[in-house]
């Protein structure tokens, strides 16, 4: 955070100061709404949870370090209080990016939504921006109300690149974060059936990602996917110039999309003659190797745009290319891949959609060139009226795709077990579990050595807690057989 006093913070947020607060308590770290990770100089926010109050460890983040809280009842530590302490981090957060533009002018801040493949685009904005400057771009999912101005406020006087996730759970969503952080480059990934039950259909969800897009100054970008209807015509919601990219179609192109024995992607990236970069600036136009450490050609798509909006932002395509090479996601549970026992375990079950999960089957098809492959598919929430035929065309997708065992964990995915039994050419490999512990008992009895094991669902639907101890349970399984065999 840029250094502020709680006086100042008062005037920002309608607050008062309380608990002996002199207004001269300086805050020169971040904010915090968890007191175990405080820190000197920061500032605590204290939420009155359901089971947690915030303001129950305010001394604890006193002794840790922090300078000052936000709080809505005063309990005798130096504090602003405020009537919404989630309302006071929005306030705060506007204010200090207004005052970093102003005192930064080379600022740069991209903000990226989609229906898929929103976290990992903004962790390879990180990897690729970090070289050229002071990139903020944390990992982990921090795209609402609450996440956004967090992020926002771990600005500091040298933050050159701020990079934002916006996710939106109706109309009207994304242009309240816009409203706390307007970014100078907008990236749209895709529209697809994420949240399909709380929009009612995909035309709605275009109308409030293409928020983001509305939101630009006309000095500012529109990095869209141009092979994604829905997100090419947002052009016309763009005040600023719009540049494309794809496959097959866009201004900046991928071509020569390859995956590995591993699944693993590369591409080349083409640059045309003629763009320039957000301050006027050419950027220089050629083909550029890019090699990541990502599997999936869905996960393609996320690097060149990217690529494209780290362009927009000044970055050389050399630089940003072999920036890449290499590169996997930092944040976990997004097809990450884990090495067990001699197999292969790919946990991407932190987010699922029909969109992502037929995405994560076809990279684990891929796979079956030469392993045998395992799909373990937990429920996609948040699908609405549509969520049992959705499930039943995943199963039946499986069994296409030639998947050569298929576990259905919980009675929320029932109907992709259900499809795949009715799709005809399985016999027993689908097979239903009630629990994410039946799964385990089950996977540690049925992989083996050079299988290859996808975990996807939706975050909540808690097979992102099933990795570590299959992981765990297949490097035991392997030493007990490597032991028996020494023997």
């Amino acid at each position: 955070m840029l250094q502020i006093t709680t006086r100042e913070i008062a005037e920002i947020t309608g607050g008062s100061l309380v608990g002996g607060a002199t207004g001269d308590e300086t805050v020169t770290g971040t904010a915090r709404i968890d007191s175990r990770e405080a820190a000197p100089g920061d500032l605590f926010a204290a939420f009155p949870g359901e089971h947690v109050d915030g303001h129950d460890y305010l001394e604890a983040a006193r002794t840790a370090g922090a300078a000052a809280a936000l709080v809505t009842e005063d309990r005798g530590v130096p504090a602003v209080q405020v009537a919404d302490v989630r309302t006071a981090l929005s306030d705060l957060a506007r204010a200090q990016l207004e005052r970093a533009r102003t005192e930064n002018p080379e600022l740069v801040v991209l903000a990226v939504t989609g229906s898929a493949g929103k976290t990992g685009t903004k962790d390879l904005l990180g990897t690729i921006l970090t070289p050229a400057g002071e990139t903020i771009a944390p990992a982990g999912t921090f795209n609402n109300e609450l996440g956004l101005p967090l992020t926002v406020l771990r600005l500091t006087a040298s933050t050159r690149f701020l990079v934002l996730e916006m996710g939106a759970r109706g109309i009207g969503h994304i242009a309240q974060l816009t409203a706390i952080a307007r970014p100078d480059i907008s990236l749209v990934l895709n529209v697809g059936s994420a949240h399909l039950g709380e929009f009612g259909s995909v035309e709605a969800i275009a109308t409030a990602k293409g928020e983001l897009v509305e939101a630009l100054a006309p000095g500012g970008r529109a990095i869209l996917n141009a092979e994604d209807r829905l997100v090419a015509g947002m052009a016309e919601r763009s005040a600023a110039p719009v540049l494309t990219w794809g496959f097959h179609e866009g201004t900046v192109r991928g071509t020569d999309l390859t995956l590995d024995d591993r699944a693993r992607i590369g591409f080349d990236l083409v640059v045309p003659d003629g763009l320039t970069a957000l301050d006027g600036t050419p950027i220089p136009s050629g083909t550029f190797p890019v090699r990541p450490d990502l599997l999936g050609d869905h996960q393609a798509a996320n690097v060149l745009a990217a690529l494209a909006g780290a362009l927009a932002a000044g970055v050389d395509p050399a630089a940003a290319a072999a920036s890449l090479d290499g590169a996997t996601l930092a944040s976990g549970h997004r097809m990450e891949v884990l090495e067990a026992g001699g197999a292969l375990v790919i946990n991407d079950a932190y987010n699922a959609n029909p969109d992502s999960m037929r995405h994560a089957l076809k990279t684990l098809a891929n796979l079956g060139r030469t392993r045998r492959t395992i799909a373990v598919l937990g429920e996609m929430l948040e699908l609405g009226p549509d969520a049992a035929r959705l499930h039943d065309e995943i199963g039946r997708l499986a069994v296409r795709l030639n998947i050569s065992q298929l576990y259905v964990v919980g009675d929320g995915a029932a109907p992709i077990h259900h499809g795949a039994s009715l799709e005809g050419s399985f016999g027993g490999e689908s097979e239903y579990v009630d629990t994410v512990d039946e799964a385990l008992a089950v996977l540690e009895r049925a992989v083996r050595p050079g299988d290859a094991v996808l975990l996807k669902s939706s975050r909540d639907a808690g097979l992102r807690w099933l990795a570590q101890p299959l992981v765990e349970a297949l490097d035991r399984h392997a030493g007990t057989d490597q032991t028996g065999d020494d023997a």
